[in-house]
C-alpha cells in the first residue's frame, strides 16, 4: 500500500545531559554532575516518528506544537530526520523531559511544560493526510492530543490499518483499531488487573479483557526481555519470544516506540497480526541491542559499527585480551545438516571461541545461483547462533570472507568438507591468514553431508510422491 506512515500523538523534546560523578554535593547528601555534554532529541509520539523514518519509510506526525523554543526546536529535529509535522496549536509550553546520566545511568529526570493543555482543531490537512495513510500509529503519551474530538473521529473513519499504543492517563482506542501494543505494567492500570498469577497468566487474562472494552482486533503486551503476548480472537495467546537473549541493556528507552512503529508499518504492508507481531518484537530487541535511545544518535552519525559486526569484534578483542585463541569458519550454511554440526564442534574445540562467518542472500545468490539460497540469511544466522558451540555469527556481502577476516584477523581459519584430504586445492584464505600469523586448518567432515546433496534428494522424493499419486 502506498501513502505516509502516520504518527499521531503527544511530542515531546527530550534532552540527555550527560557527564562525570565524582564528589557528592557539601550542602545536601546527592551526587555532583559535572555536564560533559547534552543531546536533544524529539519524544513521545516524535520519538516515534523518528524511529519509523529510519526505516527509510514516508513519515507524517500530527501532533501537537507550542508557540516557544522547545517547539521550535522540536519542529528542526523532526524535519532534519526527514519527518513531515502537521501541527496542532498547543497553549502553554512544550513538555521537555531532561535526564541527568552518568555512566550509562539516569540519575534524575526534570519534567518541564507544566500541565496539560487542550490543542486546537486540527487543520484540513490533517484529515485529508489520515485518509490517504498507509497505516496509524497512535502513540499516546498522556498529553491530551487524543481526545480531540474531531481526531478521534478521524481516527475512527480511518480504512488503513490503526496501531494504538495506549497511555494510562490517555483515553480509550478508537473502535475498531487493529492492534493495541500496551506493556504489561500499563495493561494493569488500564485494566484494573491485580496482577494475580504469573506475568502470561496477567496479560492473557487482562489482554483479553482490554480487547473486549475496546472493541480491538488484537492486544499485544509487551513483556520487556521476555517478548509480547498477543491476544486476539482465539483463546490461546500467541507468545513471541525475542530472537536472541540480551545479555547488556544500556536503555530501553523509545523501545515501547519501535516495537509499535514497526508493527504499524508491517500491518501497512499486508502482514497478519501475528507476523506484523513478530517483526515488532525482533525490531524492538534489536534496537536495545544497539542501546535504545543513546545508540540512536550513535547510528544516525555513524559512529557504531552494525549490532552484529560490533557483537563479534568486541568478543574477539576480549578473549585477545584474556590470553585465549580466537578461531574463525565461514560459508553459506544454507540447510543447516550434521555434516555442518560436526565441523562446528571440532572447530570451537581448537579454541576459546567461535566466529561463524556467514555469507549474505547476495552472495549466496553469487556462488550458488538464483535459486540459493533456500533460507534466508536471518534465519540461517539466528539457527547458528543457536547452537552451543558458535560464539558469534558475522554476516558479509562479498563473494569471498577476505574482508571480515582482515578486521577480525583470527588465529585459526578451519574448513571441511571439499577442502580436506591430501589432493585438495589449498584455501583461497590462507594466504591472508598467514600474514598475521594465523593457521589455517581442516577438520573432518560427515560423507555424504551436502546440502546441494539434501536440496537434490527432497526435490527427487517429490518429484517420486507425484508421480505416485498421479
Amino acid at each position: 500500500m502506498t501513502g505516509p506512515l502516520v504518527v499521531v500523538g503527544d511530542a515531546l523534546l527530550d534532552r540527555d545531559v550527560s557527564g562525570a560523578v565524582s564528589r557528592v554535593c557539601p550542602d545536601a547528601p546527592v551526587p555532583v554532575l559535572d555536564e560533559r555534554h547534552a543531546t536533544d532529541r524529539p519524544g513521545g509520539a516524535g520519538l516515534a516518528a523518528l524511529l519509523a523514518a529510519a526505516q527509510h519509510t514516508e513519515v507524517a506526525l500530527v501532533t501537537a506544537l507550542a508557540d516557544d523554543a522547545g517547539g521550535a526546536r522540536l519542529a528542526e529535529l523532526l524535519a532534519g530526520a526527514g519527518v513531515e509535522v502537521y501541527p496542532l496549536h498547543l497553549p502553554g509550553a512544550t513538555a521537555e523531559k531532561i535526564r541527568l546520566r552518568s555512566g550509562g545511568q539516569t540519575l534524575l529526570r526534570l519534567d518541564r511544560g507544566g500541565d496539560p493543555q487542550a490543542p486546537g482543531e486540527p487543520p484540513e490537512a490533517v484529515l485529508e493526510l489520515l485518509a490517504r495513510a498507509r497505516a496509524v500509529l497512535v502513540s499516546d503519551y498522556g498529553r491530551g492530543l487524543l481526545r480531540q474530538p474531531t481526531l478521534r473521529t478521524a481516527l475512527a473513519g480511518a480504512s488503513a490499518p490503526v496501531v494504538w499504543d495506549p497511555h494510562p492517563r490517555g483515553p480509550a482506542a478508537v473502535p475498531g483499531t487493529r492492534l493495541a501494543t500496551p506493556n504489561l505494567g500499563e495493561l494493569r492500570q488500564l485494566t484494573g488487573d491485580a496482577g494475580g498469577g504469573s506475568a502470561l497468566s496477567t496479560a492473557t487474562r487482562a489482554g483479553h479483557e482490554l480487547r473486549r472494552r475496546w472493541r480491538a482486533g488484537a492486544v499485544a503486551v509487551t513483556m520487556g526481555p521476555d517478548g509480547a503476548v498477543l491476544c486476539h480472537g482465539g483463546p490461546t495467546p500467541l507468545v513471541v519470544p525475542p530472537p536472541d537473549a540480551l545479555e547488556h541493556v544500556e536503555d530501553t528507552c523509545g523501545a515501547g516506540d519501535r516495537f509499535a512503529a514497526t508493527a504499524a508499518l508491517a500491518l501497512g504492508d499486508g502482514a497478519s497480526t501475528g507476523e506484523a507481531v513478530g517483526a515488532a518484537v525482533a525490531a524492538a530487541s534489536a534496537y536495545v541491542a544497539a542501546g535504545g535511545a543513546a545508540g540512536l544518535h550513535r547510528e544516525r552519525d555513524g559512529s557504531a559499527p552494525p549490532v552484529a559486526a560490533r557483537t563479534a569484534e568486541e568478543l574477539v578483542a576480549r578473549v585477545r585480551a584474556d590470553g585465549g585463541t580466537v578461531v574463525a569458519t565461514g560459508g553459506c550454511f544454507d540447510i543447516l545438516h550434521a555434516g555442518h554440526l560436526a565441523t562446528l564442534r571440532a572447530a570451537r574445540r581448537l579454541g576459546d571461541c567461535l566466529v561463524v562467518c556467514l555469507n549474505s542472500d547476495r552472495s549466496v545468490r553469487g556462488l550458488k545461483g538464483p535459486e540459493r539460497p533456500v533460507n534466508p540469511e536471518a534465519d540461517r544466522a539466528r539457527l547458528l547462533a543457536a547452537l552451543d558451540c558458535v560464539d558469534a555469527v558475522l554476516v558479509f556481502d562479498q563473494p569471498t570472507p577476505h574482508q571480515v577476516l582482515a578486521r577480525l584477523r583470527p588465529d585459526v581459519w578451519v574448513k571441511g568438507g571439499d577442502y580436506a584430504g591430501e589432493d585438495a586445492p589449498e584455501l583461497p584464505e590462507a594466504e591472508l591468514i598467514h600474514r598475521w600469523g594465523g593457521r589455517v586448518v581442516t577438520v573432518p567432515y560427515l560423507t555424504g553431508r551436502s546440502t546441494t546433496g539434501t536440496i537434490s534428494a527432497a526435490r527427487q522424493r517429490g518429484l517420486h510422491l507425484v508421480k505416485g499419486a498421479v
